[in-house]
């Protein structure tokens, strides 16, 4: 999959940027990282052609708005051995976090047919071993072992968000619900068992909008 050498220099500007060379294990491992980034990135942009991705068009754009808006969080996601990427669409946040941290296992979880065969065919090309699909919906979802941490970007409410997915999670474990505005009016409708212990800024490079990443734990693991 071809992709030219000034979307390259982004993504590595972009990397630089948000200094993730906290979260590689090397210079080598970095450089390997953005082409691999690359890689996904020309992939989804030949197939939103025919199957309607992402209403972001250009490449550019993707490496801001879906690249380094995913990748924003490693800062904040910790060492989970086993994350799950919930309503994964184009593999986002998934896709990028996987590539970044290969020692992760990912689930990326996608009821949606069309979806979750780009998902497969990306897991293929980008070769990324510890990276599979799921296609269903999330509630009906059983896995074999539960999650360290469960993402999200823009699937839902985080009412929802905790019905739907707060089944996958270890005892000790973290629904991570990526937004815009700090939601506190949905941050109030939480059910019973569960809280936030922690509502954080995101830096996306040259992204001029508001992100935050909400932190959610069940009541007896946050105060333990």
């Amino acid at each position: 999959m071809s992709f030219s050498e000034e979307l390259l220099a982004q993504i590595r500007h972009g990397l630089t940027q948000l200094d993730t060379e906290k979260s590689v294990a090397s210079i080598g491992q970095q450089a390997a990282m953005a082409v691999q980034l690359a890689t996904y990135l020309a992939l989804l942009h030949k197939w939103n052609r025919v199957y309607n991705l992402t209403a972001i068009r250009q490449p550019q754009q993707m490496v801001t708005h879906h690249l380094l808006d995913s990748l924003s969080v490693l800062p904040h996601l910790g060492m989970p051995t086993r994350l799950a990427d919930v309503g994964s669409g184009a593999g986002l946040p998934g896709l990028p976090l996987a590539i970044a941290r290969p020692q992760m296992a990912v689930t990326l979880i996608e009821s949606n047919q069309k979806k979750a065969s780009f998902l497969q065919q990306a897991r293929i090309e980008l070769k990324l071993e510890n990276v599979s699909v799921h296609c269903g919906r999330v509630e009906a979802y059983k896995p074999d072992s539960l999650f360290d941490a469960v993402v999200s970007r823009a699937f839902s409410d985080l009412a929802l968000f905790v019905r739907v997915a707060g089944h996958l999670l270890t005892a000790e474990g973290s629904l991570l619900a990526m937004k815009g505005l700090a939601p506190q009016d949905e941050i109030a409708e939480l059910p019973a068992g569960w809280q936030v212990v922690r509502c954080l800024p995101l830096v996306v490079p040259t992204l001029v909008a508001q992100r935050h990443l909400v932190v959610i734990k069940r009541i007896e693991a946050a105060s333990s």
